[in-house]
């Protein structure tokens, strides 16, 4: 959970960052809570020599997606790190956006897992992720 102010959470996400890569990468948040987190990312610049969009970019707005939220769960004071993530490649995106749908599977004191649906601008499934985050408390500073 976010600390007990008036922050929602996608402005709690805003204030945190996503980090450099997910920036570099111009993955979006467009809806953040505890129950679903979904976020696009453009096909172009994140494209294999072929024109496809690298298998590994479905893997960084996936992870991207799955920790952000299992942090959110976490709370103050706590922090999900992954410690496992895979990923199902079933279509390949050439244009447009792709847009990622987390869902968690697991929310436990010590662990969190998430799936994530990774589609294409016609709704079609394109890969399908599943991340798996441990949670502990921060380090002392």
């Amino acid at each position: 959970m976010i600390e007990t102010t008036q922050m929602t959470p996608l402005e709690w996400l805003a204030q945190r960052g996503m980090g450099a890569l997910a920036e570099k990468m111009e993955i979006k948040f467009i809806e953040f809570t505890i129950e679903r987190a979904v976020a696009t990312m453009p096909v172009e610049g994140n494209t294999q020599p072929v024109g496809l969009l690298h298998g590994g970019a479905y893997v960084v707005l996936g992870e991207s997606l799955g920790s952000m939220a299992a942090n959110l769960h976490a709370g103050p004071g706590r922090l999900a790190v992954g410690v496992d993530i895979n990923a199902t490649h079933t279509r390949s995106a050439t244009s447009g956006i792709v847009t990622g749908v987390c869902t968690p599977i697991h929310l436990g004191r010590s662990v969190a897992v998430h799936e994530i649906a990774v589609s294409d601008d016609q709704g079609r499934r394109c890969s399908t992720i599943r991340i798996t985050n441990m949670i502990k408390d921060f380090p002392a500073s």
